[in-house]
């Protein structure tokens, strides 16, 4: 009886070890094709919109940090802390909120722009992503930072065409945080208003399979890909993320609406970088301050 349950015991460690092994290797796998936080990915939409307070200063910031897949808890905080120092110091107002229901077409009237903030997964419901494109065509400024042009948004092709312009590869990983230079383009643009041509920052590069250039996204920054590695090394693997032309800051028209995408924003203290500050100050402004500019 014994060794019964002796064979049985090592029956059981070694279908253990094997699950274990086989999970392993599987994020190995994900996290090879740059898609490691989609593993146990949400699908929640909410259905009751929230509260939006009466007072609430117009022209208003709709910033939206749902997270249905891999959540940059550092990113978000910082993030909301610049976004709300910005619109106080120019007399914006700013409802925080992560209920996906607030894509309806009547309280989305209330916002001049709306920022995906480290917003990841599958955030919105059908309804509520006709109601977002509809007033984004219709207008409406858009500002996605990070995690926002990662892959973990393909499902919405809307997004994917309109928004980001291409399809997220991986981000670097040996080390996952470098500091790199950043390079200034279309200076006459006003995203990149009183900013220098040249600038250092620490991120986690994110690279794309093509550049957003290629499907005709108005291209603002690049980073230089001689001045950081940009490879991603994990347990033995490694993959080169080198895009030769690697846009960082871009623009779109779509429709009435205006979009910036920046992948910096993964830790708090990229918020805290005067450029970067900058780039979320001009974008903003270019939304709330000149609704009806033109598009460069």
């Amino acid at each position: 009886m014994a060794d019964k349950r002796g064979v049985l015991f090592r029956v059981f460690s070694a279908v253990v070890l094997l699950g274990i092994a086989v999970a392993v290797a599987s994020l190995v796998v994900i996290w090879q094709v740059g898609a490691w936080h989609l593993v146990f990915p949400s699908q929640e939409h909410e259905t009751v919109p929230p509260d939006i307070p009466s007072n609430l200063v117009s022209p208003a910031i709709l910033l939206f940090t749902k997270t249905n897949a891999f959540r940059h808890k550092e990113g978000i905080l910082g993030g909301v802390d610049a976004v709300e120092a910005i619109a106080a110091d120019r007399g914006w107002g700013v409802f925080h909120t992560e209920n996906g229901a607030i894509f309806n077409a009547e309280d989305l009237a209330q916002f001049k722009a709306v920022i995906f903030l480290n917003a990841s997964g599958d955030i919105l419901n059908i309804e509520q992503e006709d109601a977002f494109e509809h007033w984004l065509q219709s207008g409406g400024g858009w500002l996605g930072i990070h995690s926002a042009g990662d892959d973990s948004h393909l499902d919405w092709r809307w997004y994917r065409n309109n928004l980001i312009g291409a399809d997220f590869t991986a981000h670097i990983m040996g080390p996952q945080f470098q500091t790199a230079t950043v390079l200034l383009e279309n200076p006459s643009h006003p995203v990149v208003a009183n900013m220098p041509d040249v600038w250092e920052h620490e991120e986690e590069w994110y690279s794309w399979q093509n550049s957003p250039r290629d499907e005709g996204f108005t291209i603002l920054a690049t980073v230089d890909e001689n001045s950081y590695a940009p490879v991603m090394k994990f347990m033995g693997q490694h993959q080169d993320l080198a895009m030769g032309d690697h846009p960082v800051v871009w623009s779109n028209c779509i429709g009435s609406g205006r979009s910036v995408y920046m992948t910096m924003g993964h830790k708090a203290k990229a918020f805290e970088h005067p450029q970067v500050h900058q780039l979320i100050t001009n974008s903003l402004a270019w939304f709330m301050d000149s609704p009806n500019a033109t598009c460069p």
